[in-house]
């Protein structure tokens, strides 16, 4: 299946000033794609760490995905680092200005001009709905940190990434970890490929976990489902959805 790896960028997320929104954003949204999404790392603004971290991923995963550090101030150093990291020049792309300055109807200032830099052969995605393009560098997607455009950028890119979707069930079960451990480790002897999670629940009335079953094949789930119902007695399956 295709594999990816998401770099969050930004001292603000590191620091805590801003919570990060668009890593559970695109793993959900890999998820339902069928795209296995196996690491998550935030780095600074440092051009040396980004292109560092970018080389590495790149050569680790299918797919590359960038969030934040690309706009007009001192510390959005993205672009920078990701030419670095491809041995690229970084150059003026006067389409881009010429989009820009259309948005703001106006000339451009030097840094409204940073944000029209690209590395050298980047593949740039025309976005029809948003003034600014997706840049694609090898297969590294720069996207920006606003969760709001990193959403609709994702959006308006999704269709190019596919595997075989993951199928989901969820089980509520009103029994503690300790007394179901048992019939959990029993189902994945019997089905191994199993991806089963157990996420104990405090607080809510009705049930004490959630247990997870997932799997890209649909029949399979089910019989796995089926068989962990049977398994515990019918008193302590609330739901199963």
């Amino acid at each position: 299946m295709p594999s990816a790896g998401l770099l969050v960028i930004g001292n603000e997320i590191l620091s805590g000033k801003i919570v990060d929104t668009n890593s559970p954003f695109l793993a959900s949204q890999l998820r339902e794609l069928g795209v296995d999404l196996e690491r998550i790392v935030v780095i600074p603004d440092e051009i040396d760490t980004i292109a560092e971290e970018t080389r590495r991923f790149s050569q680790s995963y299918d797919h590359v995905f960038t969030s934040g550090g690309i706009g007009p101030t001192h510390d959005d150093v993205t672009m920078e680092a990701i030419a670095q990291a491809f041995g690229k020049k970084l150059i003026l792309d006067e389409q881009i200005c010429a989009r820009i300055e259309r948005t703001q109807k106006e000339p451009l200032n030097d840094a409204m001009k940073k944000m029209a830099y690209m590395p050298e052969g980047a593949n740039v995605i025309d976005v029809s709905d948003l003034w600014f393009p997706v840049v694609v560098v090898e297969n590294v997607h720069v996207l920006p940190g606003i969760p709001q455009l990193f959403e609709k950028k994702f959006q308006s890119i999704r269709d190019r990434f596919a595997g075989v979707p993951i199928h989901l069930t969820r089980i509520y079960v009103t029994r503690h970890e300790s007394e179901i451990a048992e019939d959990l480790h029993g189902l994945l002897r019997e089905f191994s490929e199993l991806m089963l999670g157990s996420y104990p629940r405090i607080g809510e009335p009705d049930y004490r976990v959630m247990l997870t079953l997932e799997s890209r094949d649909r029949d399979y789930l089910d019989r796995a489902a089926e068989s962990l119902c049977a398994r515990l007695p019918s008193d302590v399956v609330l739901k199963v959805e």
